[in-house]
Formats: structure tokens, sequence, C-alpha cells
């Protein structure tokens, strides 16, 4: 044969045999190299899909699906600039039907330098990218340190706008009313449970110490127990003249969410004429005007009692009295996720019984184990002052405890405790 003689014929000529086998090697070559175009093109599309994702993600359970679709484009387009890609096109969706998702997807072409000769003009390249959050629902109190130090530094600004972003965060995760619940504890040395002008005929209220401390005598001694002594006639004042105070409970009670029983003391909440009390507390809601009206009313003064502050927030996330929140739904198939966020600014240095800080750090300390215990989980957050390793040994674990060395750092903390909280993450 012509050829084969062709092949065995060593004086035959090198360029021949070059042209021969040089066009399958630049197809190959070409072939690599419009393919690396295509990824390289995908590998920054993924990217612009995975941060439009999360961008929309933020607005798009309280947007319409168009507005959705709208937003998406745009940020999509701002981010993918690359004259090569050609018919490009964006979809977006949202569904909330087992927790909130949105999918971001996309597709473009891009002309082939070398395959066109193969008779592929084109190549398409797509990817998608898929937001997931809120597959649990949430009940979250938050446990915030309203002593006097919060008055420095900015603090206690810095703490409402921390607060109010917060509230935003879990808003926006809510896909309807109920999936999430917040309650507010602002405390000091004490806790102020006056909610409302029923707070005052509570049957989970002890008023021994109350009544013997504040009242008039029939004759001119201003305590009980002297009036008493001398023969006079004790008159308690009004319990409506209460400002709303009350004391920790009697060890080891103080440490536990035990349901108080109507005349066992130690089960119930000593009520105390505190000069300087806080705000009143703010059971669990989702009534989000009221929550940032609660905020707003926050204001720094008193003594450090972290365990009072705890035992509270423990409280409001527990059934029954004397906060009642609502039932959790056993057969709800989506589960319901227990969270305290305790914020403070310094070392404890009064409770009901002791100005001894390390006292009172053992009544955390057992806090906070019993709160974990139950299964809460439990975020603390330091600011500039005041016992590290208690906080960073109450916290569930490393990943939420917060140690901040300045007030600023505060909004950016809440921001990273919501998004934990809220789950929002790249899914695919």
């Amino acid at each position: 044969m012509p050829l084969s003689r062709f092949f065995k014929d060593c004086s035959a000529s090198f360029v021949p045999l070059f042209a021969l086998t040089a066009v399958p090697v630049v197809s190959l070559v070409g072939v690599a190299v419009d393919y690396s175009r295509a990824n390289a093109l995908k590998a920054a599309m993924q990217a612009a899909l995975d941060s439009t994702a999360l961008a929309v993600s933020k607005s798009a359970a309280t947007s319409s699906a168009e507005q959705t679709q709208i937003d998406a484009a745009a940020y999509f387009n701002s981010l993918f600039n690359h004259p090569q890609a050609q018919n490009v096109s964006v979809t977006a969706s949202y569904s909330n039907a087992n927790g909130s998702q949105v999918v971001v997807s996309s597709s473009a072409d891009i002309n082939t330098m070398f395959m066109g000769v193969m008779g592929f003009p084109k190549l398409g390249v797509g990817g998608s990218a898929t937001v997931s959050w809120g597959s649990t629902k949430l009940r979250v109190a938050l446990a915030l340190d309203n002593t006097g130090s919060m008055n420095s530094y900015g603090k206690l600004p810095a703490l409402k706008t921390a607060t109010k972003n917060l509230l935003t965060t879990l808003k926006n995760a809510a896909t309807k009313d109920g999936d999430v619940y917040v309650s507010i504890i602002p405390f000091n040395r004490d806790v102020n449970v006056k909610m409302n002008s029923s707070a005052v005929s509570a049957d989970w209220i002890d008023w021994t110490q109350w009544d013997a401390k504040n009242g008039t005598c029939s004759k001119n001694y201003s305590t009980k127990s002297s009036c008493v002594s001398y023969g006079g006639t004790w008159t308690p004042k009004s319990h409506d003249t209460w400002t709303g105070c009350v004391m920790d409970r009697d060890q080891n009670e103080d440490t536990k969410n035990t349901t108080p029983v109507a005349g066992t003391t130690a089960t119930m909440f000593p009520a105390e004429q505190y000069s300087s009390c806080p705000a009143a507390i703010q059971s669990l809601s989702y009534d989000w005007a009221a929550l940032n009206t609660k905020v707003d009313a926050l204001y720094a003064t008193g003594k450090t009692n972290t365990t009072i502050g705890l035992a509270w927030a423990w409280q409001s996330l527990s059934e029954g009295s004397p906060l009642n929140p609502p039932a959790i739904d056993p057969n709800d198939p989506i589960p319901t996720k227990k969270i305290i966020i305790l914020l403070t600014d310094g070392e404890n240095t009064e409770n009901r019984w002791t100005t001894s800080t390390s006292s009172i750090d053992l009544r955390t300390q057992k806090a906070c184990e019993n709160i974990k215990a139950a299964g809460v989980t439990l975020y603390t957050v330091l600011v500039m002052e005041g016992n590290a390793s208690l906080l960073q040994g109450c916290a569930s674990d490393a990943t939420k405890y917060f140690y901040l060395t300045d007030a600023n750092q505060l909004v950016t903390t809440f921001d990273q405790i919501g998004t934990q909280l809220t789950k929002l993450h790249l899914s695919k």
C-alpha cells in the first residue's frame, strides 16, 4: 500500500508527517483553551451567585416574588461584569415550605476561539446558589446588664443599637408570627417584674420583707420590728407604691427555673423597694414594635448581679408561672430552640445576701450549669471589664463567648450572633 510504504520509508520528509499530526494536536490544545475560558467564567459566575443569594435572603421573606427577582438581577449584574458572557440570565426564588430558602440561578454562553471549526461555536455555563435559614423556631431571652457602669464609654447607646439590629434580624428570619419570640430582661442587683398594674396581685410574689420595711407605725418608729417591740401598730403601705423589683429567691432556688408555688416561700420571688430598680422586663413576644420600645426604655443604674438576670431570662423561656409563655407544640415538625444571650460589663458586686464578688460568682456559675443542663443554649458577651473566666465558662461553647474591648464592637457582635441564630448559610 502506498501509505504503508510512506511510513516505512526512512527517507520520507518530516514535514508531511508533522502536518498530519498537527491538526489533532492543535485541536486538542484549542479545546483546552476554550474549556479553560469557560471554567474561569463559571467560577466568576458562582462567586457572584453566592454573594447574590446571601444578599437577597435578607429581604426575601418580606418582598414579593417580582421584587426578589429584580433585586437578584440587579445585585448579580453589578458583580458579574464579563464582556465575553452572552445571553446572561438570572432567576431567583424564595420558599418557606420547611424553613426559609432562596435559590438564585444563572446561565450564559461564551463564544469559542478554536472549537468553532469542530462545529461548537458556543459553550454554555451555569450555576446556582442556595441559602437556607430558619430551619428551627427560636425563643431568645436577652439578659442585659443595666447597671450604672453601662453609662460609661458609650456602652448603653451601643447596646440599644445592637439590640435593635438583632431584633430586626430575628424578625426577618420568621416566616410567620410565632416562629421567633424574644424576651428582654434588664437587670442590675434586682429585676423589675412590674410589667403592668396586675403584677402587684401576682401569687408568686412574697411580700413578707417588703411589708416589714415599707409602712407606718402608730408610734414614732420606722421599722416594723421596732414598732411592734414598743407596742405600736405597723401598717404596711399599699403595694401599688412598690417600684417593681424582686430579689433573688432563696438558695438554691435562685439558680433554678422552678415554678413558684403560692405559700411556698422558697419558690416565690421576694419584693424589694429598690431605689435603683431597672426598667421592667418584657416577656416573650413577637410584637416587634413593643420590643423596640422596651429597648428605648432601658437606662443604667445600680449594682451588678448576673445571677438574677440569668434566672429571669430562663424563667421567660420556661412554661407556666411566673411569665406563662406560649406553649410549644410537641407535634410541630420544626423544632424550637431556646437561647439566652447574657451581656454584662463588669464583675458581680451585690446580691440579696452579700457584696462578695466570689460568692456571687458561685451563684452565677451554678445558674449557668443548670441552664445548659436543661438544653438551653447560652451565649455570653463581656464588654470591656468583668470576670472573663466566669463568662467563658458559662457559654455553651467557645464560639458563643465574646470578649469586647470597645463598646462599638457590640453592634458587630450582635450581628454575628444574629447570623448564627438564624442559620443563614450557603447550603448548595
